[in-house]
């Protein structure tokens, strides 16, 4: 019989296990809990770690790393560097050996230069991701612990409460009101009921109520619960390995993938055409078929993905030192695009910290009975633990000993209340807390300061009255009320009513001090600030008066109902507020505001906030935030404040302006350089340049390139969102590089006609001017500013103009060392180098005088 140990050492039915892990939720719970190995009580320590070494190869990874092995083979994968070293390979045998093995040595070295960088950006990225974790309350050893999600194993037996993302498909052991939102796996909107039972085999997933499944969350309530499937195994790793999802391209990858193919078509048609006038002219076969590949490999835009992983990369490291840890790398460009930001006033615009004004009677006069009743409902509650406990918990402490806890109802987002059942002096006693208009409607009477107690009649105008009153008044305000219960009546959601108010809880979260400055900030930076929240419209109109919103629009969840998706396009431009907002309309907001043209970026850190954050251009949570709502966001920040995000946007700024740089650089210099070789392919009696030299040059100008990451940017580049300009990019190519190919032919002009260059010395001379204009080009094209007076904060980093200088020296003094004739240059007379730089001085002159045109008339919205 197939067998194997559990936990504790005992021999177990491997087929019951197997059983278990095929239909768990119709096998009976003794039967599983044996088939892996488990008890109630969870397994050992030292069981679990062996088990979860021995599931790694399950685990799925949202983010897979790539080995040192499989990056370094990767910049080898271009379909133009095969060729190139094919040919190689074959002139190797075939022709001349030397230029061959110099032709891979700098293919090569040009490879291991982009993979070394390429894997100091990786690791970063995994650091930073590293500080941002999910974890789970397990019971492990008999004891509960907090464990990161991804060592859940099988057999672990879960504590859940709401907030909680489920890390593995589970079997329910015991609930507590519990509900799951399954929307990401079955599209269930609203959220399923959970209960402990065994269930049919042929039971559909969506009416499986015993069974809990990887990637859904807890929406309220509590559990424990079997982990019975981990990582591929699960419903959600089946779906994943299946479809091989994706994350939604950005409009930057977008951008950059069509740029790509853009340079990479235009390339192609051109090395067709130099390779067949090459053999029309009867050039040497291979000598024009390594020459027109070793073009291709210099004129397309090889480094570019690399450049820009390097870039998000350096930016994200930037952004982690402002406290915003950026997951997804891509988002990094929608973060500086950016021109909405919706967000809850709590804890952003807010302190956070909830604190109790007073509590009141149905009089509005001061309440100790109010106050103790509401001190009962927070000191017994088991479920999410807001804030408005905790403030209830520490504003003053009762004795409870009197007080036993029976039984709960959690607070959910449709009811808005929580209610505990307590056992007294022989009296079963229901407190219910909650928003005031979810109390209200429960009760039908109320208890007056010498505990008499009346129908609430005539009195509800008047709460409601004294209501609006305080909600003006910016406080939050929650109903207290009591009720009680036979000895037989069970727990369930029906108790709650006919019960009697008590009066109100009053609270108060002041707006920061700094905020007002904060949001000056944000509109300088054109970002929109747009409050949703789920209080009442009174408060948020109070606290949008109190930051500097004097004459907010305001939109109620209420007036969402009754509104048409292209009534909602119009109005939601236009309102600054949005309150009594349910959970699912947050989500239809963002997707308005997308609609109409905007970047939206959308600030959640509760359980109710997962489909808005999916749902936004960029979703940002806390670290404090549900887990639910760390997993669904791009960037999470480690201090809840608007100033964080604020740095955190001029860094993701910065990140795409650089992004830019090398791209605007790319596109143009590309593009000269095919014209000039085109052009001197097929008018010269020689090749203008060796394949070897080709690539050589191809490598030293990449160089500089490597350090754009940390360069400056011009500060208009960071004051308004920015967005990816293929057409500006287009005009900016067909500009800049027919300028380069003029001083090109200038060159060609100077070494044929005036110097009478032989070809090695034409090549070495049209090497230097090539490599020198292209580098120092560099410095112009990085910003907006004139080259000689860039402003404060405005010139080249200091890696920057290091790595060019550095590049320019090694490649003016490559001629006159031993290498030189390998490479197949000469040294040159004094006047060939007088010649060069009079011709690189004015080609930077004109780059300057031609930029200055460009963004003038064409440019400015680049």
């Amino acid at each position: 019989m197939p067998s194997r140990r559990n936990r504790t050492g005992k021999i177990v039915d491997s087929r019951s296990a197997d059983a278990g892990k095929n239909r768990s939720w119709s096998v009976p719970l003794e039967e599983l809990l044996r088939g892996l190995g488990t008890d109630s009580s969870g397994l050992s320590d030292q069981e679990a770690a062996r088990r979860l070494e021995s599931s790694a190869s399950l685990q799925l990874q949202t983010r897979r790393r790539r080995s040192d092995w499989q990056l370094l083979v990767s910049q080898f994968s271009s379909p133009i560097i095969l060729l190139l070293i094919a040919a190689s390979l074959l002139s190797l045998f075939l022709h001349d050996p030397t230029d061959s093995l110099i032709i891979l040595v700098i293919v090569l070295a040009s490879g291991v230069l982009g993979f070394w960088q390429e894997r100091g950006a990786n690791r970063s990225v995994e650091a930073l991701l590293s500080m941002v974790q999910t974890t789970i309350r397990v019971l492990r050893s008999g004891r509960a612990k907090d464990i990161p999600s991804e060592h859940t194993v099988k057999g672990d037996v879960l504590n859940l409460s709401a907030g909680d993302t489920i890390p593995g498909d589970c079997r329910v052991l015991s609930t507590n009101n519990l509900y799951v939102d399954e929307a990401a796996l079955t599209g269930e909107t609203f959220p399923v009921a959970k209960s402990p039972g065994t269930l049919a085999p042929d039971t559909p997933i969506g009416q499986r109520s015993n069974s809990l499944y990887m990637g859904t969350h807890v929406v309220s309530g509590s559990a424990s619960a079997l982990v019975v499937r981990i990582g591929r195994e699960t419903e959600y790793g089946r779906i994943s390995d299946r479809l091989k999802f994706r994350p939604p391209e950005t409009e930057f990858e977008r951008g950059v993938r069509r740029f790509g193919f853009l340079l990479l078509e235009i390339t192609l048609i051109m090395l067709i055409l130099i390779f067949a006038f090459n053999i029309f002219l009867k050039r040497h076969f291979l000598d024009s078929a390594l020459f027109a590949l070793a073009l291709a490999v210099g004129l397309t835009p090889q480094l570019l993905p690399a450049i820009i992983s390097i870039n998000l990369a350096k930016g994200a490291e930037r952004m982690a030192r402002k406290k915003v840890i950026v997951k997804r790398l891509e988002s990094i460009e929608n973060f500086g695009s950016m021109n909405i930001l919706c967000t809850d006033k709590t804890g952003t615009l807010t302190e956070g910290v909830v604190r109790i004004h007073s509590a009141i009677d149905i009089h509005g006069e001061p309440s100790e009975k109010v106050l103790f009743h509401a001190f009962i409902n927070a000191s017994f509650e088991s479920g999410f633990r807001s804030p408005i406990d905790e403030a209830v918990r520490s504003f003053k402490d009762f004795e409870l000993g009197g007080y036993e806890k029976l039984d709960e109802l959690p607070y959910d987002f449709a009811r808005k209340r929580l209610s505990v059942l307590v056992a007294t002096n022989g009296r079963r006693l229901l407190v219910s807390k909650g928003a005031f208009d979810r109390i209200l409607e429960i009760c039908t009477r109320v208890e007056h300061a010498d505990g008499k107690r009346t129908q609430i009649g005539e009195l509800r105008s008047e709460l409601e009255q004294r209501f609006q009153v305080l909600s003006g008044q910016g406080f939050r305000v929650l109903g207290v009320a009591i009720r009680e219960l036979g000895s037989e009546a069970p727990m369930g959601p029906e108790l709650e009513a006919e019960m009697t108010l008590l009066g109100l809880l009053v609270l108060h979260d002041p707006p920061k001090p700094e905020i007002l400055e904060t949001l000056r900030e944000t509109n300088r930076l054109g970002i929109a600030v747009k409050i949703i929240t789920g209080d009442n419209r009174l408060v948020a109109a109070s606290v949008g008066r109190q930051i500097g919103l004097r004459k907010a629009q305001v939109l109620t969840g209420q007036q969402l109902r009754r509104m048409s998706d292209e009534a909602l396009l119009r109005r939601a431009a236009e309102t600054d507020i949005f309150a009594e907002v349910e959970p699912n309309q947050k989500e239809r907001i963002i997707l308005a505001l997308k609609k109409a043209g905007n970047v939206v970026g959308y600030l959640g850190d509760g359980i109710n906030d997962a489909t808005a954050l999916h749902a936004a251009d960029v979703g940002i949570s806390v670290e404090g935030g549900a887990d639910v709502a760390k997993n669904s966001a791009d960037i999470v920040l480690l201090e809840r404040n608007l100033e964080v995000l604020v740095q955190g946007v001029l860094e993701g700024r910065r990140t795409f302006a650089n992004t830019l740089k090398y791209v605007f650089m790319a596109s143009s210099a590309n593009f000269g350089n095919m014209l000039s070789m085109a052009a001197g392919s097929l008018f010269l009696p020689f090749l203008p340049l060796l394949p070897k030299q080709i690539l050589l040059t191809n490598l030293i100008t990449d160089f500089p390139e490597m350090t754009i990451a940390t360069d400056n940017v011009d500060a208009e580049m960071l004051t308004a969102p920015r967005r990816w300009e293929v057409k500006t990019i287009r005009r900016f190519m067909l500009v800049f590089g027919p300028l380069s190919s003029v001083f090109d032919f200038l060159t060609f002009a100077a070494l044929l006609i005036l110097l009478r260059a032989s070809p090695e010395q034409f090549r070495t001379g049209w090497f230097l001017e090539s490599i020198a204009s292209a580098t120092l080009i560099v410095l112009v094209i990085r910003s907006r500013a004139s080259l000689l007076s860039p402003g404060r904060g405005r010139g080249p980093s200091r890696y920057l103009l290091g790595t060019i200088l550095l590049a320019i020296a090694a490649t003016f003094a490559l001629p006159y060392t031993p290498l030189a004739g390998i490479l197949g240059f000469t040294a040159l007379p004094l006047r060939y180098l007088a010649v060069l730089i009079g011709i690189v001085v004015p080609n930077l002159a004109a780059a300057q005088g031609l930029k200055r045109l460009f963004y003038r008339r064409i440019g400015e919205k680049a």
